[in-house]
Order: structure tokens, then sequence, then C-alpha cells
């Protein structure tokens, strides 16, 4: 976990108060204690909060592309970046640190928006393109890792929480009572909603692209369910349990990809201790094979 904040002036290019940006870090210090980071550009300006996992030494954000033309924020993993990195490297790419950050910034070079499509991970990220002035941020298809925004007198801000956002003084928390209906009625407010009357997050599954003082907001991922035929699936039990099998093993394999140790939530029910089960196995195969 790691937390990331910002703020992007919509209509002039005057530079964003690094005190302000400093504070809105500070707000979240406890989602990445061991690194602090700021990027200021024309308008713009990036801050991270980091817990170190992956590059500990080189991983420090924000996080560039070889011309210095790109910058990144970063919360999350992206499990499949080992696999991404080698072929980013084949297409010429040039990679300054090991860590997972730097493969979202290359695939951004090589596949613009589409680079999301690659991406195996939980993650919310914001983007800074200085070639087009265009920041790019963006939530993973679940929406496991938190992005919120809001826009006050012609400035966006955006943070990994609500309460780094509120250290502006032009932002009030003020409660929006069809979001509370929806809380006491559905457990949550609907997508993009918050408690707060203003305050939005990116839903899951979406990104945000803020350029020349407009902002849109696209989908690029949907959850698809199959169409209910009445039909059974004919495949025997024992087949469709090693297939769940193998899935689980190749998702937690692919987790356990870090320069640190690496802990599980066990509340005891089937499924957390399952999990748990495959990941002693798998730990202990590769400290065998070492």
């Amino acid at each position: 976990m790691c937390g990331i904040a910002g703020a992007l002036h919509l209509h002039s290019k005057k530079p964003v108060n690094q005190d302000l940006l400093r504070s809105m870090v500070a707000m979240i210090r406890h989602r990445g204690p061991d690194e602090f980071g700021l990027y200021q550009g024309r308008g713009v300006g990036l801050g991270s909060a980091r817990l170190s996992i992956i590059d500990i030494d080189g991983g420090q954000q924000p996080i560039s592309n070889e011309a210095r033309t790109l910058w990144i924020v970063f919360n999350g993993e992206i499990f499949n970046y080992v696999e991404l990195r080698e072929r980013l490297q084949g297409s010429g790419h040039r990679f300054s640190t090991t860590t997972d950050t730097e493969v979202i910034v290359h695939l951004y070079e090589e596949y613009g928006e589409e680079c999301l499509e690659h991406l195996n991970g939980q993650f919310a990220f914001a983007l800074w393109d200085s070639r087009t002035e265009t920041l790019f941020m963006a939530r993973d298809r679940l929406g496991i890792r938190p992005l919120f925004y809001t826009i006050a007198d012609g400035t966006l801000y955006f943070a990994s929480e609500i309460k780094a956002l509120l250290v502006a003084p032009e932002i009030q928390a003020s409660l929006d009572p069809q979001a509370l209906a929806q809380i006491f009625t559905f457990w949550s407010p609907s997508p993009s909603k918050t408690i707060f009357r203003g305050i939005h997050s990116v839903p899951p599954g979406h990104f945000m692209r803020v350029q020349n003082g407009r902002t849109t907001i696209e989908p690029y991922w949907r959850l698809q369910f199959p169409e209910r035929t009445g039909k059974r699936d004919s495949a025997p039990d024992e087949e469709k349990v090693a297939e769940l099998h193998d899935l689980l093993v190749d998702a937690a394999r692919i987790r356990l990809r870090a320069d640190v140790p690496v802990g599980s939530y066990l509340s005891g029910g089937l499924d957390s201790s399952y999990r748990v089960r495959i990941r002693l196995r798998l730990s202990r195969i590769d400290s065998q094979n070492t």
C-alpha cells in the first residue's frame, strides 16, 4: 500500500503550491512511510508516500521515462511486471529501476491509454505526459485501490484518501444527503459518489483523462457474465476443481513477487484458509529450490 496525491490547474500553468502538495502527502503518510517524493511541472504537481515492496533502493517515486517527459505516482502492485518488462526491453525501452512502477511508464509510451489492457494487478496511478500536457489517471478493474478527486476554483485535486483533498482550503467537507441515503440503503454510495458533496471516486475499471481543461472519464473494462442457456456444463466436477486449483496457484505465485517478506490475512474461512495453504506450499517449494 502506498499513497498518491496531486493537483492540476485546469486553466493556467502557474506552479502548484509546494507546501500544499507536501501537506496532502503528509496526510496519507501512514500508507507509505518509507519514502516521500514530489514532482512539479507546468501547472501540475504529483506527490507520493511510498511503502517499499519492489526495488527497495531504486524505486523512489515519482518515476519518469528516459526522456523525463512522462512522470508517474503509483499505488498498488502489477503482478505481471516481470513479463511486461522483458517484452518492453525487447522493443527497445531502457529501464533505470527494477520496480513495477516504471513498467507502467514504458507501457504508456508503447501503447498509450491501451496500456491498461496489459496490466494484471491492483492499482491506482496518475501519469503526467508533459508532451501533450495530459494527466492520465486510472483505477484497477475491480476498484481494489482507491482514487478520489474533486475540482475546486479551477484546480483538480486527487488523492488516495479524501482527507488529503481536504487539506486544500477551498475544499469543504460537506455531506451529500443522496450519498448518505445510498449508504444506509445499499451499504455504499453508487460508483463515483462519496459521502462528501463534490468529491468523487474514479469508478473501478475506468480511466480519467484531463487535457486542455477538459475532463473525460471512460471505462476500459466491464465485468462480463455468460448468458444463461439452461444447459449444464458437461465438464466433470473433478476437472472444474483442478482448473480452479491451477488458477489459484498461479494467482498466489505471481503475488509472491516482492523484495520483502509477504504475509497473508487468515480469517478462518474456507477461502482464506485455502489461499494461505497454497502460499505456504509455494514458499516451501521455492525455499527447497534455492
